[in-house]
C-alpha cells in the first residue's frame, strides 16, 4: 500500500478503553481533514509477537501488498511487563477507489507482558472492528494467546515450518481446525508444486496414469518437513490412498507405504526453505520429476518405453511476502482442500 502521512497517537500506562477512544478520534480527525477518507472494513489482524522481533514482523506485513488487513493490532510481548503502552496510527491509501474515496487503514502496537496473554481477549475485544472477520497470527508461538482469542477470531494463521516438532505442529493445526479456519504458510509454499503436479496429469489421456503411481519421493529443506508431509497428504487425500504411518530414521528422513504406494521423504541441503524436488515413479517404468531450479522448476517426464524429455516451468516462487499476503487473503475465503490434506497427513504421523 502506498500510504500518505500517518495520523498518530501514543500513550504509556494506558488501557484498552483509552486506545479504542483514541482510534475513534484519529478516524474522525482524518475524515475532517479530507472527507474522501473512508475506513477500510474487510479484516482485523491480531499479531502476537516477541517485542524484540516486532520490527521484523512489521517488515513482513509491509510486504504483503494489497492483501493487508483493515485494522492490524500487534501485541508485542515483553516478559515481566505489567502495564500497557500503545501507539495507534491511521494511514490513507494514496490510490483512490473508483468512486474517488481513499481507504484508511489502522495499526495499533500494544506493549504487553507475558501475564496478559491468557486473558488477551479482554485487551483485544474493544479494539477489533465488529462485524468483520478476525485473523490471529502468533509467529513466535504464543499459543496461549491464540487460545484466549478463540471467541473473537474466525481464522488462525500459522507456519508449521516454524516448529521443530513437525508432528506437534500439524496436530495443533488439526485441533485448531475443529473450531476455526486455519491457514498454514507451509501449505502455501507447496502451491506451485501442487499446481504443476496437477498440470502433469491434466490431459485426459494422462489421468489414468494416476492409478499407476508406484512410489512418491519428496526432497525438502531440513526445516521443511511439514511442507513435504502436507504435499504427501494432499496426494493421498486427492487420490484416495489410505493414511498409513511413515517411519522416521532420526536423520530427517521418513518412509512407508500409503496402501500400495511407497513414500519417502528426503532431507537435502538447499539455501532456501521449502521443497527441493518431487519424483513420482510408475509401475510401468515411467517417471515424473520436478526439481527446484533457477527461475522456476525443472520438469522431467520419462515414458514406459524409456523416452525422456525435460523442460523448465517458469514463475514458481512468489516470495515470502507474496505467501504471507496469500495467507491473509485465504483467511477470508477458506481452503477445504487444505483441511482434507491436513487430516490425511495427521494419519501419517508416528505416535
Amino acid at each position: 500500500m502506498a500510504a500518505l502521512d500517518d495520523t498518530v497517537w501514543a500513550a504509556e500506562h494506558t488501557t484498552p478503553a483509552e486506545i479504542e477512544s483514541a482510534l475513534r478520534g484519529l478516524l474522525a480527525e482524518r475524515h475532517a481533514e479530507d472527507a474522501t477518507h473512508v475506513p477500510a472494513r474487510v479484516l482485523n489482524l491480531v499479531c502476537i509477537v516477541d517485542r524484540q522481533w516486532s520490527g521484523e514482523i512489521a517488515n513482513r506485513l509491509g510486504a504483503v501488498g494489497r492483501n493487508h488487513a483493515s485494522r492490524t493490532i500487534i501485541c508485542a510481548v515483553t516478559p515481566g511487563r505489567t502495564t500497557l503502552d500503545a501507539v495507534a496510527s491511521v494511514a490513507a491509501d494514496a490510490a483512490a477507489t473508483d468512486d474517488g474515496a481513499a481507504l484508511t487503514f489502522e495499526t495499533v502496537m500494544i506493549d504487553v507482558g507475558s501475564e496478559h496473554l491468557e486473558h488477551l481477549d479482554s485487551i483485544v475485544d474493544p479494539l477489533v472492528v465488529t462485524d468483520i472477520p478476525t485473523l490471529v497470527w502468533a509467529p513466535h508461538g504464543h499459543w496461549e494467546a491464540v487460545d484466549a482469542l478463540a471467541g473473537l477470531s474466525q481464522s488462525v494463521l500459522l507456519d508449521s515450518m516454524d516448529d521443530p516438532d513437525v508432528g506437534g505442529a500439524l496436530r495443533r493445526a488439526v485441533r485448531l481446525l475443529e473450531h476455526r479456519n486455519v491457514v498454514d504458510l507451509a501449505w502455501l509454499r507447496s502451491t506451485p508444486w501442487r499446481e504443476r503436479v496437477a498440470m502433469m496429469f491434466d490431459a485426459p489421456g494422462q489421468r489414468p496414469r494416476l492409478r499407476m503411481i508406484d512410489s512418491v519421493t519428496v526432497r525438502h529443506h531440513p526445516f521443511s518437513g511439514a511442507a513435504a508431509l502436507l504435499l504427501c497428504g494432499w496426494l493421498g487425500s486427492r487420490l484416495g490412498w489410505p493414511a498409513r504411518q511413515l517411519r522416521r530414521d532420526g536423520r530427517g528422513h521418513a518412509e512407508g507405504k500409503l496402501g500400495k504406494v511407497k513414500v519417502k521423504l528426503d532431507s537435502v541441503a538447499q539455501e532456501v526453505p521449502g521443497l527441493a524436488g518431487l519424483t513420482l515413479t510408475m509401475r510401468d517404468g515411467g517417471l515424473i520429476s520436478l526439481d527446484r531450479g533457477s527461475g522456476g522448476l525443472r520438469a522431467t517426464r520419462r515414458e514406459a518405453d524409456g523416452t525422456e524429455r525435460a523442460w523448465r516451468l517458469l514463475g514458481a516462487s512468489r516470495g515470502e511476502g507474496g505467501i504471507l499476503g496469500e495467507g491473509i487473503r485465504l483467511s477470508l475465503v477458506g481452503d477445504a482442500i487444505y483441511g482434507e490434506a491436513l487430516v490425511h497427513t495427521s494419519g501419517m504421523l508416528e505416535e
